[in-house]
C-alpha cells in the first residue's frame, strides 16, 4: 500500500530530518512497531495464530466423528459436540485477544518490566495513538530528547545526525500522519474478525445442533462445508499475522 501511494516509512522521514517539530508529516507506521516491540506485546496475536490453527483441526475432528458409520450414537453425538465447542470457545479466544490487543492492553508482573523496556504495561493500540484518524501520532521512536536520554541516540550515518549536529535542525518530537497505515490495519485485521465473528454465530448453532444429536453419516457434510469457510479463515490469518504483526 505505501509502495502505490509513494509514502515513505515513518523511521525514514524521521531519519532524514524532513520534519519540523509541531508540524505533522504523512508516512506510513506499520502496527508491527508497536506489536513487535516486545514478545509479550506480540503475545496476543501469537497465540491467536495457534488457537487458529488448533481451531482448523478440531472442526476437522467433528467431521470425522460425524461422518463415521461404524460408531454409538450417543458417542458420536458427545465426540461431535465436543469438537465443535471447542472450535467455538478457539474463536471466542481469538476475537476477545483481538479486543484486548486493540482497546484493553494488560499488565505484566514487576519481574518481568525488564523485558518490555521497564514498562509493567502492555498498552492498547488505541491508548498508543495508533488510530484510524491519528492526524498527529507521537512515539517515543520519533523523539530525539528520548532517544538521548534513555541511551539510543541517532545513526551517525543519518541526515538529521548530521543537521543536528550542524545546527540547522532543532530535534524534539516528530508527529506524523499515520492514517493510510493504520486504516490498512485495521480495515485487514477488522474484515478478519468480522468473518471470525460470523464463524462463531455459526459454530453456535452447530454446537446446539450437535448436542441434540443432530449431525449424522447422512447431514455429516454441512460440517464439511463449515470446514471450507473456517480453513479460508485460518489461512487468511496465516497471511495476515507475519505482514501485519512481524514486518
Amino acid at each position: 500500500m505505501r509502495y502505490r501511494f509513494g509514502i515513505r516509512s515513518c523511521g525514514t522521514v524521521f531519519e532524514s530530518g524532513e520534519w519540523v517539530e509541531g508540524a505533522s508529516v504523512v508516512c506510513f507506521e506499520p502496527a508491527s512497531h508497536l506489536i513487535a516491540s516486545s514478545w509479550f506485546h506480540i503475545a496476543p496475536g501469537a497465540i491467536n495464530t495457534f488457537a487458529l490453527i488448533i481451531s482448523s483441526f478440531t472442526v476437522v475432528q467433528a467431521l470425522r466423528y460425524a461422518s463415521k458409520v461404524d460408531i454409538d450414537e450417543d458417542r458420536r453425538r458427545k465426540l461431535v459436540t465436543r469438537y465443535l465447542a471447542s472450535t467455538w470457545c478457539l474463536a471466542v479466544l481469538f476475537l476477545t485477544l483481538k479486543m484486548v490487543e486493540w482497546f484493553i492492553g494488560f499488565p505484566l508482573p514487576e519481574f518481568l518490566a525488564e523485558y518490555n523496556h521497564g514498562d509493567t504495561m502492555i498498552a492498547s493500540l488505541y491508548s498508543e495513538g495508533y488510530l484510524i484518524n491519528a492526524e498527529a501520532y507521537q512515539h517515543h521512536s520519533y523523539d530525539t530528547h528520548y532517544l538521548a536520554s534513555h541511551g539510543h541516540g541517532l545513526d551517525h550515518d543519518s541526515a538529521l545526525y548530521m543537521m543536528m549536529e550542524e545546527g540547522t535542525h532543532s530535534g524534539g518530537q516528530m508527529m506524523a500522519n499515520i492514517r493510510v497505515s493504520s486504516s490498512t490495519f485495521y480495515v485487514t485485521t477488522g474484515t478478519h474478525g468480522v468473518h471470525v465473528l460470523g464463524g462463531i454465530i455459526g459454530l453456535t448453532y452447530m454446537t446446539l445442533k450437535a448436542s441434540k444429536g443432530g449431525y449424522t453419516p447422512d447431514n455429516a457434510v454441512s460440517i464439511e462445508y463449515f470446514g471450507l469457510y473456517w480453513h479460508f479463515v485460518d489461512l487468511v490469518w496465516v497471511i495476515v499475522f507475519p505482514f501485519f504483526y512481524l514486518y
